[in-house]
Parts: C-alpha cells; structure tokens; sequence
C-alpha cells in the first residue's frame, strides 16, 4: 500500500468482530457492531507545535489500537476497508 499519512493522522486495518458467539450463535452482519479496534499499517511524522517542531508520535507501525467507535475517516484501497485517525482519537494502545 503507497498511502503516507500527513501530521499526525494513521491509517488503521480495523479487526473485525467474530461472526460467532461464545455461546455458539452465528450473527448476522446488521446484527455486528462497528469495530473499535485495529493494527496500525502506517503511521505520520507527528504534528508541529507552535515553533514549528516536530511532536514524536506515541503509536507505531504494528501497534494495535483502540479507538472511539465513529472516530476517523474510512476508506476503501483494493477492495479492503481502513481507517485514517489523528493521534487523538486513539484511546489506547493494546499491549499483549
């Protein structure tokens, strides 16, 4: 993928929820909530502060990520869904 983010925006490969319960129950697609969660593919050289310098981001490529449920921009690249998100609509970053 050639898509290099600007600021401090990220485009995320959202994780999609499973299609079965726990308990065995198979969900249809109207029924799947919106994921909240992704691995980072690619990430922006950071925002600028007043004097024009660089702030280092805190996420990286490979981090996986929570984010609020209707934050971002969502776009399709070869038939795959992504999400673009700035910095700050990131929650928390999963760490394994």
């Amino acid at each position: 993928m050639n898509l290099r983010p600007l600021g401090d925006r990220m485009v995320v490969k959202p994780i999609e929820q499973e299609e079965v319960t726990s308990s065995g129950i198979y969900l249809p697609e109207t029924a799947k909530e919106k994921p909240q969660q992704g691995n980072v593919i690619s990430v922006g050289p950071g925002a600028r502060d007043e004097d024009g310098k660089r702030i280092v981001m805190d996420i990286s490529v490979g981090d996986v990520v929570l984010y609020a449920r209707y934050s971002g921009t969502t776009i399709k690249l070869d038939g795959k869904e992504y999400l673009i998100l700035k910095e700050n609509d990131v929650l928390a970053i999963v760490e394994k």
